[in-house]
């Protein structure tokens, strides 16, 4: 009877979110938590019965919004089955974060491509345009310095399309570390064990990623920022996505040191986002990766 009561909040609250996608402010939100109910009822119901509530939350979302609320629940379905199914099957948290990652990136690929073909729009023109309008107001009303013209527009709109790739990995990345935070201990609470993630002291990334980000840098010096190039592209998203890497590589270290230390956890949250500010210091993940300095405050 719990069960049964939890999957009818779990179903309300994924229609209230579904309804929420079409309200200024609260969509933000409503889009970030999205996976989580979807996911709690499939794994915690019967095929059958998951696809029963689904159809029921779908039903009354597209009565009451239309085609919109049917597109972006479809979206968000495919990843909450992938999820959900890994949970059931006990997999480890990377291997199900790794998965919902890919499986998010697919369908946003998949969606730029179904855009284009079958309704004839392109993100990539709906950048420009969107840029082009932006930069005539603000040049309209003299916002804009002296020294801006065209060709600094032409460059910023082919850095921001060349973005792309970077940004729809890392939001693909944060929609599933987000919902594996909130739904673990939730599935926990309702008997269902799922690994968690490494703790933030134990991460450690390989040590050939600092050769690889050196080669990225050194790549990244000789070759001309502007261009179409694929070369120039590539390193466009790879570096601050290495950056990234090395970035939640330092925090580790902090935490690290914190927990030999016997220090507050406050103290390496702090100094972690002090890291996301001053994206420099990312090199203190460089050199922890690079050499063993965290033997150095091990606990004798």
């Amino acid at each position: 009877m719990r069960t049964g009561m939890k999957s009818l909040l779990w179903s309300a609250l994924l229609l209230a979110l579904l309804l929420a996608v079409a309200v200024p402010l609260l969509n933000a939100l409503a889009l970030a938590v999205m996976l989580v109910p979807a996911v709690l009822l499939y794994a915690t119901l019967s095929k059958p019965m998951f696809a029963v509530h689904m159809g029921a939350v779908y039903g009354i979302a597209l009565a009451i919004m239309g085609p919109p609320a049917l597109i972006v629940g479809l979206f968000f379905v495919v990843p909450a089955i992938v999820m959900g199914h890994l949970y059931r099957k006990g997999a480890p948290a990377r291997k199900v974060v790794t998965a919902t990652l890919l499986t998010l990136l697919a369908e946003l690929m998949l969606e730029l491509v179904l855009l284009d073909r079958l309704f004839d729009m392109s993100l990539l023109t709906e950048i420009r345009d969107l840029i082009l309008q932006a930069t005539g107001d603000l040049d309209a009303q003299g916002l804009l310095p002296a020294t801006w013209g065209a060709d600094m527009t032409d460059a910023f709109i082919q850095t921001m399309i060349h973005s792309i790739p970077m940004t729809m990995i890392t939001v693909a990345f944060l929609y599933a570390v987000i919902t594996h935070a909130i739904a673990r201990p939730l599935l926990r609470a309702s008997g269902i064990e799922v690994p968690g993630l490494q703790k933030a002291r134990e991460w450690m990334l390989p040590r050939l990623m600092v050769f690889y980000y050196l080669i990225v840098l050194f790549a990244d010096m000789v070759v001309p920022d502007q261009g179409d190039s694929f070369l120039t592209v590539a390193l466009l998203n790879l570096v601050p996505l290495m950056r990234l890497a090395f970035t939640i590589q330092a925090i580790g270290f902090f935490f690290y040191v914190a927990h030999q230390r016997g220090w507050s956890r406050v103290v390496p949250i702090l100094l972690g986002a002090l890291v996301v500010a001053f994206p420099p210091l990312s090199l203190i993940g460089v050199f922890d990766a690079a050499f063993p300095i965290r033997a150095a405050f091990k606990k004798p």
